[in-house]
């Protein structure tokens, strides 16, 4: 069964390339990042103790599995169809109304419940503070979901670099007051408010008047959709709930701040092009074109850049964490390298819920959902049973070793990409990685050891790892070279570094 609707009239143009999309999204990602994590910085190193992130972390992470139905699917839905009028519009605007209060009411209803299980009263009130946030959905769900179907993500820019300021800002001021874990509940609402004022003034799309018919294939999918967001969220948003049972607050604080590093860095380095592939992978559906090229240079751009960022992160955990965090949180460095390398794998292939939600496969992807959250429920406890927080961790890499097994069989059968092709870029990829990591590795081995390396021999072997990197691609003619240097053309900073590798590398143009 598909996702979209047949209709004879066209997709309407998008409003700017993939490639000027992807800019947007990087810039808006590395902005956001740059504010969340300063403030992250901030509130860790002067105001709380892992504890008390630990306890926000687990209120939010019980709030989470609720709220796989914030958005019900609508963002996937508006982007897949191949086409959308007012009506459409306005009903799921309702639908997304709709379900907003549910996930506020069913966060509230459950706050008493979980602060029992894990004998916290404090929970009580973050889950009610935290399930005021998602009121303020309706605003910015459809809104965002219309100008990603668009192409418009200098919107999305916008939305994120204004909502993660406000949060940035409201967090620090309150912490520096003494709030002490309702500095961050407090934040999300904040940030929540600033998503959707931002979204309706650019892209309006205000849900009312209310309008419920005809709401039968919204429903569908949407119902689809969340029972895969679901068996998903039990997998990737329940860490924070096992360890915080098993272990302590302390130990889930440091698993949290390990966990959050590890994405951010990761989104830091792929920036938010992740948002641009399902409406540009919806058009070449809709244009009836192969998929498997475009997917294989997926794999490249994302394995050639994020695969040396993680591996550089693994390696450089204990002096990172150091330096930013001090010594109160250094436990959180053994749990970066082994989650920085879980990461690795998990990214070496590339959109595994997006294609099949496109290809009309959701109900495979929900059954392979459940065994991929079985696999990590299970061995997450068993490794905090066994080994404590450290356990934890290290389940998450033999985790991602089963979950690369279980899904490559299931994506090649959809896109059908040339697997002599993937190897190829596994293998430059890799050794592109090595190349990165190299000077480092060197540092440690010949100079200082990683408990007393300093920021700027650091930042020396950091910037020598990036040049040896970049020699690395040109001189293999890695695929992923092609779509940087195009990129690159856009920006006018790198824009000279750009042309000298064209130079260098002409084969390598796009």
């Amino acid at each position: 069964m598909t996702t979209t609707q047949p209709s004879a009239a066209p997709r309407e143009p998008a409003a700017m390339s993939v490639r000027g999309a992807a800019v947007w999204a990087m810039a808006g990602q590395y902005l956001s990042f740059a504010i969340q994590f300063a403030s992250s910085v901030v509130i860790s190193r002067f105001f709380l103790t892992p504890g008390e992130v630990g306890l926000f972390s687990i209120a939010l992470a019980a709030a989470l599995l609720v709220a796989i139905l914030q958005d019900f699917g609508l963002a996937r839905y508006i982007s897949g169809l191949p086409v959308i009028d007012k009506h459409e519009i306005s009903r799921c605007s309702s639908v997304a109304l709709l379900f907003s209060l549910v996930v506020a009411g069913v966060i509230a209803l459950l706050a008493w419940p979980v602060a029992a299980a894990y004998d916290l009263p404090s929970l009580v009130p973050l889950l009610t503070i935290i399930a005021g946030s998602y009121l303020f959905l309706p605003l910015a769900v459809v809104p965002m979901a219309l100008l990603a179907r668009e192409m418009r993500f200098d919107g999305h820019f916008a939305i994120n670099v204004g909502s993660a300021g406000v949060q940035a800002g409201v967090a620090i001021s309150l912490a520096a007051l003494g709030y002490s874990t309702f500095a961050l509940a407090w934040a999300t609402v904040a940030a929540g408010l600033t998503r959707g004022l931002i979204a309706q003034l650019l892209r309006p799309a205000p849900p009312w008047p209310l309008r419920f018919d005809r709401l039968r294939t919204v429903l569908n999918f949407g119902t689809r959709t969340s029972a895969l967001y679901l068996t998903g969220a039990l997998g990737t948003r329940t860490p924070d709930l096992i360890i915080g049972k098993l272990l302590t607050l302390t130990a889930v604080g440091l698993y949290s701040r390990a966990a959050s590093l590890s994405d951010q860095f990761r989104t830091l380095v792929s920036g938010a092009i992740g948002s641009v592939f399902f409406p540009a992978f919806a058009r070449i559906r809709d244009r009836g074109e192969d998929m498997g090229q475009p997917y294989l240079r997926v794999c490249a751009g994302y394995s050639a850049v994020i695969w040396p960022g993680m591996a550089g992160l693994a390696l450089a955990a204990e002096p990172i964490v150091r330096l930013l965090y001090g010594e109160l949180w250094m436990g959180v460095a053994p749990l970066l390298t082994m989650i920085s390398l879980t990461e690795i794998l998990l990214i070496s292939l590339p959109l595994v819920s997006d294609l099949p939600i496109l290809l009309g496969r959701m109900n495979r992807l929900l059954a392979y959902n459940m065994i991929d959250t079985a696999m990590s429920l299970t061995l997450l406890a068993l490794g905090a049973w066994w080994g404590g927080v450290e356990g934890a961790a290290a389940s998450r890499l033999v985790y991602a070793v089963l979950w690369l097994l279980l899904y490559a069989r299931f994506i090649h059968g959809l896109v059908r990409f040339s697997l002599t092709g993937l190897f190829s870029i596994y293998l430059r990829s890799a050794i592109a990685t090595i190349a990165a990591i190299t000077p480092l590795a060197l540092t440690y081995a010949l100079w200082t050891t990683p408990d007393r390396i300093g920021f700027p021999t650091l930042c020396a072997a950091t910037f020598a790892g990036g040049l040896c990197w970049l020699g690395s691609l040109v001189l293999l003619r890695h695929p992923a070279l092609a779509e940087m240097l195009s990129i690159a053309e856009t920006l006018p900073m790198v824009r000279p570094l750009g042309r000298m590798l064209k130079a260098v590398a002409p084969e390598q143009r796009a």
